[in-house]
């Protein structure tokens, strides 16, 4: 049996997709009902009757920082895949994200030991692995954290989970940990990278010419699969398909949909602008900022992953990111009909 958390956010939902296309029997844990409709839309995209397969996943309320829900989920468990996280740039949400991405994941550790499951896969990010000084090296998973130059809230979040995955590691439990990109995937519109593809469907006008390393869903939730089965334990790997800019990244989605391109260049100098003025509107309504000065400033930067490991581990092929776009791009336009 295969224990999947986070299954109402984009990597879960879609891994979830793949298990069960697998035939693999599969539990997965959720907090908020209306979530799961979110997850019955990406069954959508890939089965015709998709409440047919959804309905095979044994769904159990349970929280991963709440340690009584969880011991329930962990029953009678061979595999888990650790998928749940809080992803955020805003400073104010730093005590939850410790909570959840640091204490959360402990808990999975611990309960993961002490249920002797067999094989334990986490999704961290390519955010707790150190950056080169020249942009034109590739980054690899040599690459070690650098608390000076990592000390933004989301990454130390994710590093102390690593640590605690780690951790396991120590008391004999197998894992691996997977690094991605940033994730392109189907679902999740009004939130995460889902976002870029509604803001370019309405003609969005900024570009900046930062550098990245991006992956589409699909190829993540594979590359976990394929991980876990194999006898490969306690690695970890960078997930990352092609390395591109925001702005040759804004064209592509842009001509997908047959709409303009963004002609309006964000420079340093804009840039800082744009996240003063949202810290003080934050300040003001009381809403989160749409721009940090780290999602400015990460926006900017030019950064090169490698992901040749992954691809000699385990004989891994990735998606081109025209292809993933395309794809993304028809769903979004399958929901955007169905929806209105």
């Amino acid at each position: 049996m295969i224990l999947v958390t986070g299954g109402t956010g984009l990597v879960g939902s879609h891994l979830l997709v793949e298990l069960i296309k697998r035939n693999h029997s599969v539990k997965a844990i959720y907090r908020n009902e209306k979530k799961l409709n979110a997850v019955k839309n990406v069954f959508n995209y890939y089965f015709d009757d998709a409440d047919t397969y959804f309905d095979k996943i044994e769904w159990i309320k349970a929280d991963i920082t709440d340690i009584p829900s969880l011991e329930k989920a962990f029953l009678n468990t061979d595999i888990v895949y650790h998928c749940a996280a809080i992803v955020s740039f805003n400073e104010k949400d730093y005590p939850v994200m410790r909570k959840t991405n640091i204490e959360g994941t402990a808990n999975m550790v611990n309960l993961a030991i002490a249920n002797k499951i067999k094989k334990f896969c986490y999704v961290s990010s390519i955010a707790t692995i150190e950056k080169n000084s020249n942009p034109n090296s590739l980054i690899t998973e040599e690459n070690e954290w650098n608390k000076e130059s990592n000390n933004y809230g989301y990454a130390i979040t994710k590093y102390g989970a690593e640590m605690e995955v780690w951790r396991g590691t120590q008391e004999n439990l197998d894992v691996v940990i997977v690094n991605p990109g940033v994730i392109l995937g189907s679902g999740f519109w009004q939130s995460g990278p889902g976002e870029l593809f509604s803001k370019m469907y309405q003609n969005f006008k900024f570009y900046t010419e930062g550098i990245t390393g991006f992956v589409g869903v699909k190829d993540v939730v594979k590359a976990m699969i394929k991980l876990t089965e194999s006898n490969i334990k306690n690695e970890r790997f960078i997930l990352v398909s092609e390395n591109i800019s925001f702005k040759e990244l804004f064209f592509k989605i842009a001509d997908a949909f047959g709409r303009k391109r963004p002609s309006v260049k964000v420079d340093k100098t804009l840039s800082n602008i744009a996240w003063r003025v949202e810290k003080i509107k934050s300040f003001l309504t009381g809403k989160p900022p749409l721009i940090t000065k780290h999602s400015a400033n990460a926006s900017l930067s030019k950064y090169r992953y490698d992901s040749s490991k992954i691809k000699k581990a385990v004989d891994f092929n990735f998606e081109t990111i025209d292809e993933t776009i395309k794809d993304v791009c028809v769903d979004f336009l399958k929901d955007r009909e169905q929806n209105g």
